[in-house]
Order: C-alpha cells, then sequence, then structure tokens
C-alpha cells in the first residue's frame, strides 16, 4: 500500500502482454497491458499523496527504495500549486479547467487548455501531442461519461468516470489549485460471474467509529485489487479527520488516525493461522518481503475465511486453533508488511492462502452502507 506518491513513473508504451504479480498483486505492477488500439495513458506525479494499498495498481505505480521526507513532498506540491496559479492569474474564470468541467472540456473543448494545467512533472513527461493523440484515440466511440468517484485525502482529489458502455475509465488528480497531478485512461473489464458470488457467511465491519473506504468497490477504478481474482474484493480502510489520515509528522506511525485502533472478528470461526512477529513500518517505506504484515486468518465455515493484514506488530490477541466469537478482539491495526501507512486490509477468500485462494464478494449484515471508494462508512457502535 502505497500512501506516498515520491516521484513519478509513466505508463504509455504498448507492452507484449501482462506481468502477473508476485504473491498476486502484492509487489510493485510495473507493465500495462495494452487491450486496445489507442494507447494506455497512466501518469501518476510529482507530489500526489495516495494510498495505493498492498502494492500497486496498474494506474499508479511506486518506486521501492529510499524515499523523499514528507517536508520535501509538501515543499513540491507548494510549489507547483503556486506556479500553477501564476500561469492561471490572466485567464478568465471561465478557461479554468476544474473536476466538473474536465470531461466536457476533454471530449468536446481543448485538450491545449487541459494540459496547460497539468503539473510541471506531468508536462516534462508526456508531450502535448502525445496526450492529444492517445486522449483522441481513446474517445473513439465514446458518447458519455458518468462520475463514479470523487474522493478527497490530503489535499489531493480524485475524480473518476466511466464511459456509457462501463469499459473505458478516466481517473484525473486535482489539487486545491486544480493544477492536475495525475491522470488515468484504461479499458475497465467487469468480471460479472465473481460479482454476483457473496460469502456464505454474514459478516460485520471488524472496527469501531467512523471509517474512509479507500479502496473498495467492483472495478478498478474504485478498487485496485479488482483485477487480481485472489483480492478482487479485498478492502483497504483507513481513519480520516478533515479529509487527512494523519495529523502532525508523517514519519510516525502514531500520527495516523487509524494506528493502534482495535480490530475485532468479523463473524464467528477458528483461528487457523497468525503472524505477530513483523516491525512495523517507517510511514513510506514499505516490506515487500512480508506483503500481509502481521496477520489473522479465521476460518467461518462454509468455505469463507476471512483474512486481516497489517496489524500492529506484538498486538495480535489470538493464537492458532482459538476459537472467536463475532466482535472478539484479535488485534490492532498496525503498519506492518507492504504497507505504507496504518490502514486495514480485510477480504475473505475461498481458501486460508492469501495468494493461491480466490477473493470472494462480501455479504454484509449491514446493506445500508456501501463499502465503495470514497465513501465514509460507520463501523461498530464506540
Amino acid at each position: 500500500m502505497n500512501r506516498l506518491k515520491e516521484g513519478f513513473k509513466i505508463l504509455t508504451d504498448h507492452l507484449n502482454g501482462g506481468e502477473s504479480l508476485p504473491k498476486s498483486g502484492y509487489a510493485a505492477h510495473e507493465k500495462l497491458q495494452s487491450k486496445k488500439s489507442w494507447k494506455l495513458l497512466a501518469i501518476a506525479l510529482g507530489a500526489c499523496v495516495m494510498l495505493s494499498a498492498c502494492g500497486n495498481s496498474n494506474s499508479i505505480t511506486s518506486e521501492q527504495g529510499e524515499q523523499q521526507s514528507e517536508e520535501q513532498m509538501t515543499n513540491a506540491n507548494e510549489a507547483s500549486e503556486s506556479k500553477n496559479q501564476e500561469e492561471n492569474s490572466g485567464k478568465e474564470v471561465s478557461d479554468i479547467i476544474t473536476p466538473e468541467n474536465f470531461i466536457d472540456t476533454l471530449m468536446n473543448g481543448s485538450k491545449d487548455a487541459i494540459y496547460s494545467q497539468m503539473s510541471p512533472e506531468l508536462k516534462e513527461a508526456l508531450t502535448l501531442e502525445q496526450f492529444k493523440t492517445s486522449a483522441d484515440q481513446f474517445l473513439e466511440g465514446v458518447t458519455s461519461f458518468d462520475l463514479v468517484v470523487d474522493a478527497k485525502v490530503n489535499h489531493l482529489t480524485e475524480f473518476a468516470w466511466k464511459d456509457q458502455t462501463g469499459t473505458k475509465g478516466i481517473q484525473a488528480y486535482f489539487t486545491e489549485a486544480n493544477q492536475i497531478e495525475g491522470l488515468l485512461i484504461q479499458p475497465l473489464e467487469p468480471h460479472v460471474d465473481t460479482d454476483q458470488t457473496f460469502t456464505k457467511t454474514e459478516f460485520q465491519f471488524p472496527m469501531k467509529g467512523e471509517w474512509y473506504v479507500f479502496w473498495g468497490g467492483n472495478d478498478v477504478m474504485s478498487n485496485y485489487h479488482y483485477e487480481h481474482e485472489t483480492q478482487r474484493y479485498a478492502l483497504d480502510i483507513i481513519r480520516t479527520k478533515e479529509a487527512s489520515s494523519y495529523n502532525g509528522d508523517a514519519k510516525v506511525n502514531e500520527n495516523y488516525y487509524a494506528f493502534g485502533e482495535p480490530l475485532y472478528a468479523a463473524a464467528d470461526g477458528t483461528v487457523v493461522d497468525i503472524k505477530n512477529d513483523i516491525p512495523d513500518n517507517i510511514p513510506g517505506v514499505m516490506n515487500p518481503e512480508e506483503p500481509a504484515g502481521n496477520n489473522v486468518v479465521i476460518d467461518h465455515g462454509n468455505g469463507d475465511y476471512s483474512i486481516t493484514g497489517h496489524i500492529k506488530e506484538g498486538s495480535v490477541a489470538v493464537k492458532k486453533g482459538d476459537k472467536v466469537k463475532q466482535g472478539d478482539l484479535i488485534g490492532e491495526l498496525g503498519n506492518s508488511g507492504n504497507s505504507s501507512e496504518a490502514h486495514l486490509h480485510f477480504q475473505v477468500s475461498d481458501g486460508p492462502d492469501l495468494f493461491t485462494s480466490r477473493s470472494v464478494n462480501i455479504r454484509w449484515a449491514d446493506q445500508s452502507q456501501q463499502l465503495t471508494r470514497g465513501n465514509t462508512i460507520q463501523g461498530l457502535s464506540e
């Protein structure tokens, strides 16, 4: 899970075939399979602050290794926004590209105007002609787009749209000054058969209080896990206050609102596996050698196994063979494994092995809440 997007990556080339993710999606995925004649445009750049949990999606890639400090990122963001404001100071308000007019401008207006509001890093990585060619090829046959994601976390707002067929998607990342920091154009492949298959077990949300769904839903724009059968319906959950997941020094785990929060059994069952001795990461530095980090796997019967990952080191409160009841304490939320900030990774699979079993769509006891990207949900009563 990468929260800090530091440096940038461009994925525009046609590639010969896909590349399977080691351990089913937890390691960095740096290749895209071209499924249309138009080139895939996938850029995630500069000062974007983003959680891309448990590995990376096609749209957002990360550099493993040494990362910048939060102060450096903040300075870069402020500098780029200042530059953007200066560039736009002479424009009429109607000329400014905003999330509200982005799609109409892309389809019917000036792509030059969109390009002019891209961050300096995007412009350095992608020429205007490349952008125009990719966009024109992508838009062939498209008559309309519907907004499917409107999410703001850590000073960056993401908007995502699907076309009228549900087979093409656009994601754009805007700063508070309307600078375009990231852009993704991609094909969408639905999995209707598994979308309509749910767990036999009924689950309750495994934490108390209010939480924010960072990744969740039945398409790759809402849930980067969706592409991979072993994690298709996994959720990544964070806690936010005033649209931020932390307060203070971003390199300190305790400054994240989610860190140390209690985790509970989501349904009755038997603990079949645990891991409890993996150190929590310094935020922004991941541990791909132990993808799930500290975790608890529970057999709920009926072929349903819940997997709770990235638990705080030493906090697992159950042992292998324990019988648990729904609501029993099983540990505390942490930042262990291939995780860049404190958050919950939760999924239900048809077997106990995260990397070989198939993820199953979860049947929730509370059907009134949508556990999809950008939604705030209410967990168990405090």
